[in-house]
Formats: C-alpha cells, sequence, structure tokens
C-alpha cells in the first residue's frame, strides 16, 4: 500500500505541474493581456504588468509564477483588484461545493438504485420508462429544465424560493437540476453493467445454492457491477464540487462556476491558474479514492507500488 500511495504521490505531482503550466502557456498565448480591455493608457498598463509580473518574456512569467506557487501563493487577482486568489476561492468554493455535494449524493444514490432496479426488471414496462426518463434527462440541457424546475416548484406550487443562496430549501432546487443528468448516466451504466454481471457463473451457483435473485444481486453482483460506476464517480464528483455556471446563473448564486469560466475571458492568468490547480487537485484526489474502492469491493484487485 505504502509504495503505491508514494507513487501516485510523486505522479500527482507531475501531473498537476504539466497541466498548471499547460494552462499559463495557453492564457498568456492568446493575443490582449487582462488590462488591456479597460482602455488605459499604454504606461498605467505598463505599470500594471510590472506590477503582477506580467512584463517580461513568457519564459520570465512562468519562472515568476512558478515562483509563486513554490511558497504556496496562488498570486493576486489581474481582474479582481486587491484580492488574492485564494481569498477569492474561499469565499465562492463553499456555495459549489455544497451543492455540489448534494448533488454527488443524488446522482450517486438514484442512478444506482435506479439503474439496478431497470437491470432486474430488464425489457419490462418498469425497465422501459426508467430508461426513457434516463434518455429524456440526458436530452435536456440544464439551462431548460432549471427554469422548469423554478415554474413548477416556486412559481405554481409555491413549495421552494426561486433562487438565491442561505437556506436548506434554496439548495434543493439547484442539487436536482445539476444532478439531474448524471443520475440518467449512472442509472444507464449501472443497468448495463449489472446485466453483464447477472450472466456470470458464480451468480448461477448463487441461484443453485438457493437464494433469491434479489438477494444474489445484493450480496454478491452489486459489488462488481458498481466498479464502472465507481470509475465514473470520480471525475464527476471534481466536476460537481467546482460549481457549474449555468445553474448559478440560473438560481442566482454566487459561486466558482462563473468565476471559473471568467477568469478565461478577463486573461486573469493567476485566477484560472488557481481554478486549475482546485480542479486537478480534485481530479487526483478522487481518482486516488476510487483505486482504493476498488481493493475493497473486489478483492481480486491488489494495488502494486
Amino acid at each position: 500500500m505504502l509504495p503505491f500511495l508514494l507513487r501516485r504521490a510523486v505522479s500527482s505531482i507531475i501531473v498537476m505541474f504539466c497541466v498548471v503550466s499547460l494552462a499559463f502557456v495557453l492564457i498568456r498565448s492568446i493575443k490582449g493581456g487582462p488590462f488591456e480591455r479597460e482602455k488605459t493608457p499604454a504606461h498605467i498598463v505598463a505599470a500594471m504588468e510590472a506590477k503582477y509580473q506580467l512584463n517580461g518574456s513568457l519564459w520570465q512569467q512562468y519562472l515568476a509564477y512558478l515562483g509563486r506557487l513554490a511558497h504556496l501563493d496562488l498570486g493576486p487577482s489581474a481582474k479582481y483588484r486587491d484580492w488574492q486568489v485564494s481569498e477569492i476561492l474561499a469565499q465562492k468554493l463553499p456555495n459549489s461545493i455544497s451543492i455540489g455535494s448534494i448533488a454527488f449524493v443524488l446522482a450517486s444514490t438514484l442512478g444506482v438504485l435506479i439503474g439496478s432496479f431497470a437491470a432486474m426488471h430488464k425489457d419490462q414496462t418498469a425497465d422501459r420508462v426508467a430508461m426513457l426518463g434516463a434518455l429524456m434527462a440526458i436530452s435536456l440541457p440544464s439551462f431548460i429544465t432549471g427554469p422548469a424546475l423554478i415554474a413548477l416548484f416556486a412559481l405554481w406550487l409555491g413549495w421552494l424560493p426561486v433562487g438565491g443562496w442561505g437556506t436548506a430549501q434554496q439548495m434543493v432546487l439547484p442539487a436536482l437540476c445539476l444532478s439531474g443528468p448524471y443520475i440518467a448516466y449512472i442509472a444507464r451504466l449501472m443497468r448495463n453493467s449489472l446485466l453483464d454481471v447477472l450472466k456470470s457463473d458464480f451468480l448461477r451457483t448463487a441461484r443453485a445454492k438457493g437464494l433469491s435473485e434479489t438477494a444474489a444481486v445484493a450480496r454478491h453482483a452489486a459489488k462488481i457491477a458498481i466498479l464502472p460506476v465507481i470509475t465514473y464517480l470520480g471525475p464527476l464528483a471534481a466536476h460537481l464540487l467546482t460549481g457549474s455556471m449555468i445553474i448559478e446563473s440560473v438560481f442566482n448564486i454566487s459561486g466558482a462556476g462563473s468565476v471559473f469560466v471568467n477568469s478565461i475571458q478577463n486573461r486573469d492568468v493567476f485566477l484560472l491558474g488557481g481554478a486549475v490547480i482546485v480542479l486537478c487537485a480534485m481530479l487526483v484526489l478522487f481518482n486516488l479514492i476510487v483505486d482504493l474502492l476498488y481493493t475493497v469491493l473486489d478483492k481480486r484487485i491488489k494495488l502494486h507500488g
């Protein structure tokens, strides 16, 4: 276990270094700088670029940026003056993480349950209805489902607030809207995986020993069938926890999704770099958790350093 973790730690550092470096080079390669859109005089732009260490060659800027990161300093935001990137992320990320966490629980739980139910009733009405609902959930974009949920539950029924942030009720609709497509993806993935496992020899043996279909699935098949779902859940968790610009816009939530997107539009090198670091770190972390879960769910899988 320890050699595996050490190897993953080294590879994770290399991956994050490559991703952050590529993001820095790409954003600095785009024409225009973070201060040129404001139509300020050239001498002021030059002074601002010198202040933020963006006035040298690309290589000099890159080395200066790596120097900041070596001291665990994400740098200042070039767009939001007098704000550090770490301060912006600390303010915006918790809202996105709260909604993303609820959406992740809903997607993983309901997706697995619906997919298992559909597989156990293959080609029956329940299976067709579940898969049709999944297809609709995947096909409808969130900028349509969001207003539809608001119209139904907030304006017509009056059960939930239209938007905003601060109470548990205000988190329900955004989490539902965010999780909807992923419930469908996981349901379809779980159904197909479980159908393959149900054809396995060890399931036939379990049935021959007198186990009911439900018991055989719960005790044996589910642990194997859920492995592809676990693989999908790693990147999904990182995606959901870092925010969604569309969901945050529809429900008027001040989250990280819009900050991440705007950092590209504003050529905000340091804020974009901070966003990339957060997303990359989450991907690395959750992929590591996925690998560890494999060994728990399937004893045939071993970790090698």
